[in-house]
């Protein structure tokens, strides 16, 4: 997944329990933060590649950016 000019690429589909690269292109820190709570939160340094892991229910899983509200995506799991 990809982070640039504040629009997360995607959607993105990844196996249950993949491991996830995010890499924020943008010059401000991100984070990538399930809808429901409890799902994923990882903070993704502005010029900076991390990881997190997929959820490992089969589904599609709304996230949005906690930084900026307006940010918003969709990861599907299967």
């Amino acid at each position: 997944m990809t982070i640039a000019s504040f629009t997360f690429s995607g959607p993105l589909t990844v196996p249950a329990g993949a491991t996830v690269t995010v890499t924020n292109s943008d010059s401000a820190d991100h984070t990538v933060t399930g809808d429901a709570p409890g799902q994923f939160d990882v903070r993704a340094p502005a010029g900076q590649t991390v990881t997190f892991k997929a959820p490992t229910a089969p589904g599609t899983y709304p996230f949005h950016c906690s930084i900026h509200p307006e940010m918003h995506g969709k990861l599907i799991v299967t």
